[in-house]
């Protein structure tokens, strides 16, 4: 493969399942900008329409999309055809959500109107995630066309199959040119899309590292408008919990799901030191039941493999490394193909020994046992990170003491950490974000506030301080 070309390969088997060139930022953004006034312009019930063509296509194909997501990341295609509902799902929460926090609202005032309306911020950028290649970026481009913004998006350079797919049910809806432009490329390509002077705003989700970079760059253009959805370092508190095998459930699912490459995985598993056992137990004998393997093996996987060899080779490190510090194994992660990213589950004790505050993106698990409530508290905002948390067991004056001291923008109980509603914001505090929550609350990034008082008369000012005419 040349420098000037992109592909995409199937992580089961190394298969190349797509190929395209390396794209242009500068000419994408030149694009968008040509077709920004024509499409800001169209009515909003025009652009709605519109977005509703692209879903009834993507439901069409619905299908199509689910496969090839299970080929280009590896997730079963349970999951990937869930993925592909979640695309057709984005479009009517959009629509309410624009509606309910960036619509119109006028009010009379002393005989005037007042009025807020909202305005796109223009020429927007999107770089979008490997985990989720399809939902993801579909959270950010549908309200920003919605909108009346125009869209510049950069697959992740490890699924870029899938943003092509995107692509083309937007040009099958009738979505004119230049309006959504799609470049691959590495991740220069991306550096290079985020630094295009006549771009207006970025939309990143992806690692905090690269988040942290993007934020770096963007100081010294605070006019631009900058979206960061991170990771987390998350804990998940399982404290007094009556059924053990349920929540050895929810802790897997937490811990595992997506093989472990959700931002909300819970990486720390914080637990009662005297009640340790029989949920260590429960949760070991799970593991050990559960499938991991290709999308469309049979019987069904619960996980696939992570993304590549290289995040493979990494989580391993990552894994010995804990091991090094002091950590007791209680499952490894295992890699039963050297050459493939598959890796069985890892469940290892760090109790008593100075964790990292690291996120290890994929299924590696921390567990700590403590000796009071307390001490899981602390210990749970123990981290930089505040996207993610969880309780599991306990009553409701647990809970709330728990909501109330935990710092993450999703705290859940009695459910796993990766459950999240579409009608509610998606978002972290510290280095999970910059307060710029997704999923409901996506339409308060991509429009801005504009407040106006109107007379529909021409009237003078009534003036004080003049000397008599």
């Amino acid at each position: 493969m040349s420098r000037s070309e992109v592909e995409s390969r199937d992580p089961c088997t190394g298969a190349v399942i797509w190929q395209g060139a390396v794209g242009d930022p500068a000419a994408a953004v030149a694009a968008a900008r040509a077709a920004l006034p024509a499409w800001a312009r169209r009515p909003f019930a025009e652009r709605v329409a519109l977005t509703r063509a692209y879903r009834d296509t993507v439901e069409r194909r619905g299908e199509e999309l689910a496969v090839l997501i299970a080929r280009e990341t590896g997730k079963p295609l349970w999951e990937s055809r869930t993925e592909a509902a979640s695309v057709v799902g984005k479009v009517e929460v959009s629509i309410a959500a624009y509606e309910a926090r960036t619509g119109t609202r006028e009010t009379a005032l002393d005989g005037l109107q007042q009025a807020v309306r909202h305005k796109p911020h223009g020429v927007l950028g999107v770089l979008g995630p490997y985990n989720f290649p399809a939902h993801l970026p579909n959270g950010h481009i549908v309200p920003a066309l919605l909108a009346g913004n125009t869209v510049v998006f950069k697959p992740s350079e490890l699924t870029p199959a899938t943003g092509a797919f995107l692509a083309e049910c937007w040009a099958a809806a009738g979505l004119p040119a230049g309006v959504l432009g799609v470049v691959h490329g590495p991740g220069e390509t991306g550096r290079a899309l985020a630094g295009q002077p006549d771009l207006d705003g970025l939309l990143f989700t992806g690692s905090a590292a690269t988040g942290h970079q993007l934020a770096r760059q963007f100081a010294e253009t605070p006019h631009k408008m900058l979206a960061l959805e991170l990771g987390g370092n998350n804990p998940l508190v399982v404290w007094d919990a009556a059924d053990v095998a349920a929540a050895a459930e929810l802790v897997v699912q937490s811990a595992y799901l997506t093989a472990g490459q959700r931002c909300t995985c819970a990486r720390r598993l914080i637990v009662a030191d005297a009640a340790a056992p029989q949920l260590v137990d429960a949760l070991v004998a799970l593991i050990d039941r559960l499938i991991v393997a290709a999308p469309f093996a049979a019987p069904e996987p619960f996980m696939g493999p992570v993304i590549d060899n290289r995040a493979a080779s990494r989580l391993v490190t990552a894994a010995d490394g804990l091991v090094a510090a002091g950590g007791r194994v209680l499952r490894p992660l295992a890699r039963p193909e050297p050459d493939r990213p598959f890796l069985r589950p890892a469940l290892i004790d760090m109790t008593g020994v100075p964790l990292r505050d690291e996120e290890h993106f994929g299924p590696l698990l921390q567990l700590i046992r403590v000796p009071d409530v307390g001490r899981a508290i602390a210990l749970a905002n123990q981290t930089r990170y505040g996207l993610a948390a969880g309780l599991i067991g306990g009553d409701a004056a647990l809970y709330e003491r728990f909501w109330t001291e935990t710092r993450a923008g999703v705290v859940n109980w009695n459910r796993p950490t990766t459950g999240a509603a579409a009608n509610a914001p998606f978002g972290g505090a510290g280095h999970s974000g910059n307060n710029r929550p997704s999923a409901w609350y996506a339409t308060d990034y991509v429009a801005w506030p504009v407040a106006s008082l109107e007379a529909p008369t021409l009237q003078g000012a009534a003036l004080r301080g003049l000397r008599a005419a």
